[in-house]
């Protein structure tokens, strides 16, 4: 095969990486052509295309979150990975650690780990390099790679909570809990929400968000219907879809706009959390961006008429 063709090949294993090492799309789809420029120019082909693209972009996702920390720390409200709403590598042998790793919780459990770690950590744990590969990626001894890999999975592992493991029934909750919404059944959404579950956004204070989250099942499912019935009256759909492998929506306008993605988390048959995105900034590669402060203005005016 020609180089394009190699490199074309490998690139869903390599933006699925990038995207697991940097929670971002832009950053990722930008890693993977940064190496492919790096692979193109090479005078001598690699003995395997598979490990040096791979180092190569782990190398280059490495730089990036470094040089990105410091704006992630300033980011304005809670800060979640860009939505992906499909991962376009499959493994069947890795199938499950995949749909793990790429639930929101799962991604940001990652940004708590340093950049070495999160790269090993990735790499064993999720795409089972093993550790004589990760050692020349990461310019450290395997030994070395083994203890940043158990200090990983002992982070990773008292952080995570537990989720509903079957795919089933999560899917079913989620469309009773979408049928709720649409009728604007508080009572009914009250029943599937966890007495504590909480509802935050990631607006980067580019988009309008529930201030500091909403708490607690009463408060989020008046919170929900306030908000989303007014929406419905001027068109706007709520799309149910897997959103980092975890059952959640698309709001999008009249125009088939996107205004956020929603994901929810759930377990013993509630909703445990539910995070939306709606920073535009990280939604333009779900499809065109809807001018949420107008969807807003609209949603109010209309509510206030009909009042």
């Amino acid at each position: 095969m020609s180089r394009i063709e190699d490199f074309e090949t490998l690139r869903p294993l390599l933006f699925s990486l990038a995207y697991r090492l940097l929670g971002s799309v832009s950053e990722a789809e930008d890693a993977v052509e940064e190496t492919w420029l790096r692979y193109d120019s090479s005078p001598t082909r690699p003995a395997s295309v598979r490990a040096f693209l791979s180092a190569t972009v782990t190398r280059i996702s490495i730089d990036v979150l470094r040089s990105s920390r410091a704006r992630r720390e300033s980011y304005r409200g809670p800060w979640y990975p860009a939505p992906l709403l499909a991962d376009p590598y499959e493994n069947p042998e890795q199938a499950a650690e995949l749909a793990d790793s790429l639930s929101m919780t799962s991604l940001l459990l990652l940004e708590r780990l340093s950049p070495l770690e999160r790269a090993v950590f990735v790499l064993r744990e999720v795409f089972g390099f093993e550790f004589a590969e990760i050692g020349p990626v990461v310019g450290r001894p395997e030994a070395a790679c083994r203890q940043l890999a158990e200090r990983a999975r002992r982070h990773m592992e008292a952080g995570r909570p537990r989720f509903e493991a079957d795919r089933k029934k999560r899917e079913q909750l989620a469309e009773r809990f979408f049928a709720a919404l649409g009728k604007g059944d508080v009572d009914g959404l009250r029943e599937l929400l966890a007495a504590d579950v909480s509802m935050t956004a990631d607006s980067g204070g580019k988009a309008p968000q529930w201030d500091r989250g909403v708490f607690g099942a009463g408060n989020v499912a008046q919170v929900l219907t306030s908000v989303v019935l007014p929406f419905t009256r001027i068109a706007g759909v709520v799309e149910p879809c897997q959103v980092n492998g975890q059952p959640g929506a698309i709001l999008r306008d009249r125009d088939g706009n996107v205004i956020n993605t929603w994901t929810l988390e759930i377990l013993d048959d509630r909703i445990q959390t539910i995070r939306a995105v709606s920073n535009p900034d990280k939604l333009g590669h779900v499809g065109p961006v809807a001018d949420a402060w107008a969807i807003l203005r609209e949603a109010r005016r209309t509510r206030r008429d009909e009042d």
